[in-house]
This record gives C-alpha cells, sequence and structure tokens, in this order.
C-alpha cells in the first residue's frame, strides 16, 4: 500500500506544529528534514512524535564510516523510524551504517530529483542518469539498505534489477495541478501509486496548500483509486 510521507520543510516548530495538528489523523509518517533539523535538533523529532507521527529523519549522511555509524547510533537514539544516507559514500560507509544494532531503517540516496543531465555530464562525463542510479542502488542492496530513495521514473527498471521486494522511497511527487519547483524528475500521485512505490514523500503541494488536510486527503484519494500494476516486466 502506498503511503504518504510529509515533508515539514518549514522554519519553526511552530510552523510545524500547525501542520500536525491540521494533518493529525490523516497523516501519520512525516520527513524532518535538514532545514527544521539543523534549526530546532532533538525538539523537531519530539514535536512529530508527540502527535503520534513517524519520523523519517532525511539528513543524507555522507561522511567516512565511523561517524556515519555514530551518526545512525544517535538517530536511533531519538527514535526515528527512518534515517537517509547518500550511497555515494561506499561500501564500507554503509557497512558501517547497518551493523549499528539496533537502529533505525536505512535509506539509501541514489541521485538528487533536482540534478539534471547537463549536471551529470559535468560531473561523470558520458554516464547517463539511470545507469548511475542503478549502480548506486545496486550498492545498497548489497549492503542490505532497507530503501531506496530515488526518482519516481526510475523505480520500474531498478526493481527489474533489484527485485520486486525492494522498498522504494520517491520525492518528486507533484499533483498534476502543481508546478515542479525544483524537482527536474516529477510523477502525479497517481502514476506512482500505479508503480506501486512504498513511500511518496511529498511537501509542498499539502503543506503551501490553502487547506493541506484536504489537499492531503485528495491525494489520499488518488492513490486509493490508483490501480497498482505489477512493476515485474510484461
Amino acid at each position: 500500500m502506498t503511503e504518504i510521507i510529509v515533508a515539514l520543510d518549514v522554519d519553526t516548530l511552530g510552523q510545524a506544529e500547525e501542520l500536525l495538528h491540521r494533518l493529525h489523523g490523516t497523516i501519520s509518517f512525516y520527513k524532518v528534514g535538514m532545514r527544521l533539523f539543523t534549526a530546532h535538533g532533538k525538539r523537531a523529532v519530539d514535536l512529530v512524535r508527540r502527535f503520534d507521527g513517524k519520523v523519517f529523519l532525511d539528513l543524507k549522511l555522507f561522511d567516512i564510516p565511523q561517524t556515519v555509524s555514530d551518526a545512525v547510533r544517535q538517530a536511533q537514539h531519538l527514535g526515528v523510524q527512518s534515517v537517509s544516507l547518500h550511497l555515494w559514500g561506499g561500501g564500507e560507509m554503509l557497512k558501517a551504517a547497518t551493523s549499528v544494532r539496533p537502529r533505525p531503517k536505512l535509506w539509501g540516496v541514489t541521485v538528487l530529483t533536482s540534478l539534471s543531465p547537463d549536471d551529470l555530464r559535468f560531473l561523470h562525463p558520458g554516464l547517463e542518469l539511470e545507469n548511475l542510479a542503478s549502480r548506486l542502488a545496486r550498492l545498497g542492496k548489497t549492503h542490505r539498505m532497507d530503501g531506496i530513495i530515488c526518482s519516481p521514473h526510475e523505480v520500474q527498471s531498478l526493481s527489474q534489477a533489484l527485485g520486486g521486494d525492494t522498498c522504494f522511497i520517491t520525492p518528486g511527487i507533484r499533483p498534476a495541478q502543481t508546478i515542479p519547483d525544483d524537482q527536474r524528475r516529477v510523477m502525479t500521485p497517481q502514476q506512482a501509486a500505479r508503480l506501486g512505490i512504498r513511500y511518496l514523500v511529498i511537501g509542498r503541494p499539502i503543506t503551501k496548500a490553502p487547506d493541506p488536510l484536504r489537499e492531503a486527503q485528495d491525494i489520499l484519494a488518488d492513490i486509493k483509486q490508483a490501480a497498482p500494476k505489477s512493476l515485474e516486466a510484461p
């Protein structure tokens, strides 16, 4: 079943609390990312948990293995459900992260949805986005990541490569009537649900809506109506 994670990309705890209050009972999973966490730290996580919400701590950890394993351990102490880390950090970093026990779910970032083909050509001449995402996703699967974060456009090919049991988390989700903002590779909630994607990370379309609750409910209704199709090749 496809689930929404609402991104609390706001500046203050008051703004976050207002959204949590309005969405309570409809949304139960929230992203606390760098913007809110660097401003308020543990208090942001505690706030979500006070509303009985689960926390996806999206810090995209990327450092030497010992530092990342220590950060994962601290995330566990915070009581978060999941934490993100960059698969670009390599096998040793991922091994150190997964060795932490107990630990939150580890979700590996492949390629940011804001990255364009021109960006990639500058960084890695001759390498295509899909190929890079596939390489990184395979690395994550090898090192026992609990989920893979990628563009929704890469899910079908990655599922065929990694197996249908792979948990995918996708940003870049925009209802058809909204503008993409800084996201380049986007998809509607209905399209994503038909692919069977487990978690859709949605921020501004909900949080900046005149009525965030109504917007969340409408998106959930669209997801429910979207008939999932197999991720396997026909």
